[in-house]
């Protein structure tokens, strides 16, 4: 991302303990536990950084899943291979401080994870996300997101193709 903020993995010298984007369960995940769940493997934690401040701004975190073919967009699953389950990476979390709200820097961490994405060598089909309430659900939305699944509030994006 150009300009004053950069995003990058999360780093034990990052300082989290500022952190506030004015959800209690992202801010305390945020602060307590997404260096360990890094560090464990269990997700990848990046966070956009204002340079001149050295102060996050904002995070999302992603990991690697699977969802059922016969709970996928039919108009996405006819286009895949009959296997039971699609690969896709699983936006976890994604929060930005109070302080830079307003500044579109949520869709810059979520274009981010868009690309982080396409650009694995480990193949993922989709970006899926549970959203956790009707403004985030209208935020991925409002980015093409599509609602699938059993599960209310999930959403899917496919991803772009590989050249």
């Amino acid at each position: 991302m150009t300009g004053s903020f950069i995003i990058e993995p999360l780093e034990p010298s990052h300082d989290r303990t500022a952190f506030r984007c004015g959800v209690d369960a992202l801010d305390r995940y945020f602060r307590e536990r997404a260096g360990q769940d890094a560090r464990r493997r269990i997700t990848a934690c990046f966070v956009a950084r204002e340079i001149a401040a050295d102060r996050i701004a904002g995070f999302y975190t992603l990991a690697a899943g699977g969802v059922l073919l016969a709970q996928m967009p039919v108009r996405f699953a006819k286009r895949l291979p009959r296997y039971p389950t699609v690969p896709v990476a699983r936006l976890g979390r994604l929060a930005v401080a109070l302080a830079y709200h307003g500044r579109k820097l949520g869709g810059a961490l979520l274009w981010d994870a868009i690309v982080r994405a396409s650009r694995s060598e480990v193949a993922v089909y989709a970006l899926v996300v549970d959203a956790k309430d009707e403004q985030a659900e209208s935020f991925y939305l409002h980015h093409g997101f599509v609602a699938f699944g059993d599960t209310s509030r999930t959403l899917i994006l496919p991803l772009p193709k590989r050249k």
